[in-house]
């Protein structure tokens, strides 16, 4: 373990003054990978914990109660579900939910990905800096070999050159380590998008399903109700009316007789 340290800490004093900005900015890129990490991961959990508390109570039709519950909720679900119920209880067409729930998706998309350019920056600027340390160290040797013994010309151009790739190598291994993070937060952050879209489609339904259904019982309150003709009844009312027809006819024919 101590020969590998004493490795280590040898490539990186022979490197040259350009080790200490690629070392830098290692450290600057990592710095912001792992809190972009710790903040996407939480995230995802907040998401998934809010939406697993929500959709039993929109499943139900209670749509109240899920108004206050994602009232004071700051997670990107009770964002996007706030702005989708208030759509539903003002106005409840689809396409205004819809349109509500993808202004929410749009405006948590940028907030996932704050930052997270700079680590791939961070990739870019160590590479760059691993060949500028390398072409200055080459520079350097040449102007010294010049200068020097024929003799040792040969030994100090390749000790020269050995050095001044130990600048490369560091510039690659830090921008190859930062831009496997980067895919990784990339990756991350669109499992998050996914599920926000999930989640959008999801609630989009069962809003617009629990509006229909109370639309229809509504119209079934509304529609008159027949009363019920009793056939009995009937025929009883026309027998009486034509009974009292045949009196009047009988009435009238026997007048004239007494007259």
């Amino acid at each position: 373990m101590m020969d590998f340290l004493n490795s280590v800490v040898a490539f990186f004093q022979t490197g040259g003054a350009f080790m200490y900005p690629i070392l830098v900015v290692f450290a600057l890129g990592a710095a912001v990978a792992i809190e972009r990490y710790v903040r996407l991961v939480y995230e995802r959990h907040t998401n998934r914990a809010t939406w697993e508390k929500l959709q039993p109570v929109l499943n139900t039709g209670d749509f109240d109660r899920a108004r206050n519950l994602v009232k004071d909720d700051n997670t990107g679900v009770g964002r996007l579900l706030a702005m989708g119920l208030e759509r539903q209880g003002a106005v409840r067409r689809r396409e205004d939910i819809e349109i509500a729930m993808e202004e929410s998706i749009m405006e948590t998309i940028p907030q996932l990905e704050k930052r997270t350019p700079y680590v791939a920056l961070g990739s870019n600027i160590a590479t760059l800096l691993g060949l500028l340390g390398t072409i200055m160290g080459l520079i350097e040797a040449f102007t010294a070999v010049a200068n020097a013994n024929p003799a040792e010309k040969a030994d100090l151009l390749s000790a020269s050159i050995s050095v001044a790739m130990n600048t490369t190598a560091f510039g690659l291994m830090v921008g190859i380590a930062l831009l496997i993070v980067h895919a990784l937060l990339n990756s991350l952050t669109g499992q998050i998008v996914d599920s926000l879209e999930m989640v959008s489609v999801k609630a989009l339904n069962i809003m617009s399903s629990g509006t229909r259904r109370r639309s229809e019982a509504s119209a079934e309150e509304k529609a008159p109700t027949a009363k019920p003709v009793n056939r009995d009844i009937e025929q009883t009312q026309k027998a009486q009316q034509n009974a009292a027809a045949a009196d009047a006819g009988a009435d009238k024919n026997s007048k004239p007789e007494s007259a």
